[in-house]
């Protein structure tokens, strides 16, 4: 890991204080209760990190750690979400981690853990108006800034005048898909006052559902008599669904496409020029800072943050760790892979090893 995206993470969790010791204390004479964390995840459809990235860095961190745990997948599904979420505080779950599907489904039961006695953490997703006590994300205005920045790159090495973008946005019900929006709009809205680019067509994507996200892209297409000239696309799996479609219409390659995820598959667009960029987001930084702080409160322990993050809805500043991140043109392609992030075997196929190769992937 550079150490370029680890400042935050170096700064973001401080060592616990007097309650430590306290806490050893009570683990040698037996008297402090069995650490239990429960882990619920959002889906596996709209991201693949969920299941390859997050779930295999947390199982990493919490056996190291010996701490038992029960990570399971809500599948997008709330009522799934709000089920599992009493089976593992009926199961005696200690510490509750969650990546909401909205902030009113996580509210419900942020709240009910709370009232049980069990602690609670909001993983990459905050929950507005909820009770939990820490927030570890990365900082997603930042995340979306700099893919505004790298369409802009990209446009103005193509040469067009007067471009006309798209914006393909995340779900309405999810906060950080309003943060990565602010991040791109500052750097695009500037762009369309001064008449230097064209506001396109601008859509939200139900559930971050990548198959709804090409058919609202199809539309767009069809909107503007197929004049899109630079797309912002929220995620990388949303950037596939838009590449799919620029490619039925052999208009891939010509038309940039931005995303963030860094997914194997978006490397491999990037590799082949169908994708302009994308943001890499280091899942293991975040995955250790959140269980850091999971496995402290299983302990009794209240971990310090030197970060805050603003809840407009609860009126208050929550205890946070808030990542950096870095922007993966084919320049930097390799740096993904030498993260660990993704396997140089997923990338560079037979059919993008000379593509690698070009790209300095060795």
């Amino acid at each position: 890991m550079r150490r370029g995206i680890l400042t935050l993470a170096a700064v973001g969790v401080l060592t616990a204080g007097s309650l430590t010791a306290c806490d050893a204390a009570g683990d040698a004479a037996g008297s402090q209760p069995r650490a239990k964390i429960g882990v619920i995840l959002p889906d596996s459809a709209s991201s693949n990190r969920w299941e390859t990235a997050d779930r295999k860095y947390l199982e990493a961190a919490f056996k190291a750690a010996g701490v038992e745990y029960d990570i399971q997948n809500a599948q997008n599904d709330k009522a799934r979400f709000v089920t599992i979420a009493e089976q593992m505080i009926t199961n005696g779950v200690t510490v509750l981690m969650i990546t909401n599907l909205d902030s009113g489904t996580g509210k419900a039961v942020l709240d009910k853990a709370t009232q049980r006695g069990v602690a609670t953490i909001d993983y990459d997703r905050p929950t507005l108006g909820g009770s939990a006590q820490y927030y570890v994300s990365f900082d997603n205005v930042a995340v979306g800034r700099m893919m505004g920045e790298g369409l802009v790159t990209c446009l103005a090495d193509r040469g067009v005048r007067r471009p006309v973008i798209a914006e393909l946005n995340g779900a309405p019900t999810d906060n950080n898909a309003a943060q990565f929006k602010e991040g791109y709009d500052s750097v695009l809205k500037p762009k369309y006052a001064a008449r230097q680019y064209v506001a396109g067509p601008d859509q939200d994507v139900p559930g971050w559902n990548n198959t709804t996200g090409g058919t609202i892209f199809e539309q767009m297409l069809t909107q503007t008599n197929g004049r899109i000239d630079g797309v912002v696309a929220a995620n990388d799996g949303l950037a596939n669904a838009v590449i799919s479609v620029l490619r039925k219409n052999k208009l891939n390659g010509r038309v940039p496409v931005t995303g963030q995820d860094a997914d194997a598959q978006a490397l491999r667009h990037i590799l082949a020029g169908d994708q302009c960029m994308t943001v890499y987001k280091p899942i293991k930084a975040e995955a250790e800072a959140a269980a850091d702080l999971v496995i402290g409160l299983a302990r009794g322990e209240r971990k310090k943050t030197e970060q805050r993050f603003h809840d407009p809805q609860g009126g208050r500043d929550v205890p946070a760790v808030l990542l950096g991140a870095e922007p993966i043109t084919k320049d930097t392609v390799k740096n993904v892979i030498a993260d660990g992030f993704v396997d140089k075997a997923d990338v560079c196929t037979a059919e993008y090893a000379a593509l690698c190769a070009r790209a300095g992937i060795s």
